[in-house]
């Protein structure tokens, strides 16, 4: 393919990130431009792309000029200056997801990841296994791969693999080999535009490989499924031990049994290794070769990370942001002693009106009567948004259990004058790279 000039206006998004190392990778020019980086948010991050080559512009419509393309996020608006100065100067403006499904669909191996929950650690998964495995796929992740320190993989197989993204409908551009179904549940849309989108995904794929225990995606199991799951499944599990920092599990697919010794810990990350080893196997790789493989996967960065821990104290800092992934820590979390402070920072001020009753009820029933949950305002970067629905709402449906503060400093206050030693504090929330640093400043001031 020819090489060509692109540039991504909000090349520091979780989805821009690796779709620039990846066409970065193919041999095209890469340029970008990002709001954090004119306010100077994640420096390192922009600095990365910098030594990679990159080279990055102010977010004021100076950029897109020396461009073939323009690639946008679907969310992007139309006042952005990016946006004004390629239409002024007639440049091509593509979907971020159009592009990346282009460029997917062009391989001869392909395998989409899908679902509400758990897609970013089962595509690290899939990736790692496929890589160790000599396979050199492509991968798109949206989380960074601890074993690489990278969102993304620039192989030069022939395999492709790739998160798929329901909330804006552009899963349904992805014509996958192998797709993959972790769960369905409210998150950015109903479940009815849910069922007909996974449905579609799923049907048109050779093998869709389907969570089972999941009540909505396994209704979708048809003709072409391996399912997955605890109990009643194409790969199930015979016997599990869970650790507070990973697992043990003896594995069977019904002709072949492995173990599997996985160092992140709960139930929802053993039903992830399921659904990555099932996914490798529509490639020949043995459930042995995956689980052997798959024990030195380190995880994906802010999946319950532990930064660290002071005055017996430990600091958590996690990426759940929906029901379904905040259910899953605190689970994970209470099936070990400990008194928690969760500090929540939706990450917008749209889903938060779909999903604030979901949110209240999951932090209601997952918290014990002495665990606390801090809720400061919504992230929000500027454009337009309904604020109709704020955390403060939230709180309210929670009740005793939670304390609303509209900014993460008083949040860090609260929490700090009332952890005590054998807490833990868990910072959760999306879309905001500069949380992991609010974590790393909260273990400071414990030592201090």
């Amino acid at each position: 393919m020819a090489s060509k000039k692109y540039f991504l206006s909000g090349i520091g998004g979780s989805g821009m990130l690796p779709l620039a190392l990846i066409l970065k990778g193919q041999g095209h020019d890469v340029s970008g431009s990002d709001r954090g980086h004119d306010q100077g948010r994640t420096p390192e991050k922009f600095a990365s792309l910098e030594e990679k080559g990159i080279t990055l512009f102010p977010q004021d419509g100076s950029g897109p000029r020396h461009a073939d393309f323009m690639v946008v996020s679907a969310a992007i608006e139309e006042t952005v200056p990016d946006i004004v100065s390629a239409r002024a100067g007639n440049i091509p403006i593509l979907k971020r997801a159009e592009l990346l499904a282009d460029l997917f669909n062009a391989f001869p191996k392909r395998i989409a990841v899908g679902g509400t929950s758990g897609k970013t650690t089962v595509t690290g998964m899939i990736g790692f296994i496929l890589k160790q495995a000599g396979l050199d796929p492509v991968v798109m992740c949206g989380g960074v791969l601890k074993n690489y320190g990278t969102t993304a993989l620039v192989g030069h197989g022939d395999v492709f693999v790739t998160e798929s993204d329901e909330s804006d409908g552009s899963i349904a551009l992805y014509n996958p080999d192998v797709a993959i179904l972790t769960n369905i549940s409210i998150d950015h849309k109903g479940l009815d535009e849910l069922r007909a989108l996974f449905g579609d995904f799923t049907s048109k794929a050779r093998v869709a490989v389907i969570n089972a225990d999941n009540a909505e995606a396994g209704a979708l199991a048809k003709g072409n499924a391996l399912t997955y799951g605890f109990l009643d499944a194409n790969l199930s599990v015979l016997e599990a031990h869970f650790r507070p920092d990973g697992l043990n599990v003896q594995i069977t697919n019904g002709t072949e049994t492995a173990m599997l010794a996985l160092e992140l810990p709960g139930a929802h990350n053993l039903s992830n290794a399921l659904a990555a080893l099932a996914a490798v196997s529509a490639y020949g790789i043995s459930l042995k070769q995956g689980c052997d493989i798959l024990k030195y996967f380190k995880g994906i960065k802010r999946r319950m990370d532990v930064v660290g821990t002071q005055n017996g104290i430990t600091v958590i800092d996690d990426f759940a942001h929906n029901p379904d992934k905040i259910a899953a820590t605190l689970k994970t979390l209470k099936a070990f002693d400990g008194r928690l402070h969760v500090i929540f920072q939706m990450h917008g001020y749209g889903p938060l009106k779909l999903m604030w009753r979901e949110l209240a009820s999951t932090f209601t029933d997952n918290l014990g009567w002495d665990d606390r949950v801090y809720l400061c305002d919504p992230l929000y970067l500027g454009g337009t948004a309904d604020k109709s629905i704020g955390t403060k709402q939230v709180a309210e449906a929670i009740g005793q259990q939670a304390v609303y503060l509209p900014t993460r400093e008083e949040c860090a206050d609260a929490v700090l004058k009332a952890a005590k030693s054998g807490d833990r504090i868990i910072v959760m929330g999306a879309r905001d790279d500069t949380l992991s640093a609010y974590a790393d400043e909260l273990l400071r001031a414990i030592r201090k």
